[in-house]
């Protein structure tokens, strides 16, 4: 398979930290499938030290084959996840954590519906509308964690401020009082681990020397601090994405993180994937077109 000149330029980059904006069918994927292929053939990376992360689990689960397809039992040790996953997996081993400390999504509504009573809540949905409501609540809460904002500073989007934060304090101990863990709570509380027990975040430093992540207009601020802490100090961090795509922002993705990684990481070699192999030439410049 041959690359481009961008393509070639990202595929080849070896350390430091490397930003890649790749437009619509700019083959992203096999660029992040040949880097891993270069790193382990080319540079002698040891395939256990490079950690893959992605959005979905059908997105890390095609590019662990496509990279396979690719590199061939080589790249079988690296490690394809999503950021819940890669997160979890390290709650897990620090805290001895199985499926029964997850909290479902019914188990997180049936809180929720438990304490809205108490909290002399003004705003209670009728009963044909009370999942979506729930569903909006939790969103809501969930992005006091994405945004790594302190309850007591954090303003809600439609709920009045202090009834807000005492529902998000009584459902906090109430999962508390469960020994379960949501879904935020394995970004923010990784996020917390390696801020509090530095020796931990060195043991998972050491193991992934190299980091790759794709979509990375998607990250939200919780998702961002793991790992950046996570990369440090050699930063070897390749990110992929185009900030006119995301679709994450109801969990508080924010493509300024995005926009501000060269700041954040000075050096950044920035490579531009802007040819599209997905459609014909004909539709690219009609869509050009229209959009000039």
């Amino acid at each position: 398979m041959s690359l481009n000149h961008a393509q070639a330029e990202a595929v080849a980059h070896k350390e430091g930290p490397c930003m890649v904006l790749a437009g619509p069918g700019s083959g992203k994927t096999l660029t992040i499938a040949k880097r891993i292929e270069y790193l382990i053939r080319k540079y002698k990376v040891r395939p256990e030290e490079i950690l893959v992360i992605t959005f979905t689990k059908y997105a890390a689960w095609e590019m662990k084959n496509r990279t396979r397809s690719i590199c061939g039992p080589s790249s079988y040790a690296v490690t394809f996840g999503t950021f819940h996953g890669i997160y979890y997996g390290i709650l897990k081993w620090a805290y001895r954590l199985n499926q029964s400390n997850l909290l479902s999504d019914e188990e997180k509504y049936r809180i929720l519906r438990e304490i809205l009573p108490g909290i002399d809540w003004d705003q209670e949905p009728e009963a044909d509308e009370e999942k979506d409501y729930l569903q909006e609540l939790a969103i809501e809460i969930g992005n006091v964690k994405n945004n790594c904002m302190d309850i007591e500073e954090y303003e809600p989007v439609k709920y009045t401020t202090e009834k807000f934060r005492k529902l998000y304090r009584t459902y906090e101990e109430t999962k508390k009082k469960y020994r379960k863990i949501d879904f935020e709570d394995m970004l923010i509380q990784c996020r917390d681990l390696f801020m509090k027990r530095p020796d931990i975040l060195k043991k998972w430093q050491e193991k992934f020397q190299y980091i790759l992540v794709d979509e990375f207009q998607d990250v939200n601020q919780a998702q961002y601090d793991v790992v950046r802490m996570l990369a440090a100090p050699q930063d070897n961090l390749f990110v992929v994405g185009d900030d006119d795509q995301s679709v994450y922002g109801f969990r508080g993705a924010d493509t300024k993180l995005m926009l501000g990684f060269p700041n954040e990481f000075p050096g950044t070699r920035l490579v531009y994937l802007n040819t599209n192999y997905r459609c014909s030439s004909a539709i690219v410049e009609s869509a050009c077109r229209i959009i000039k």
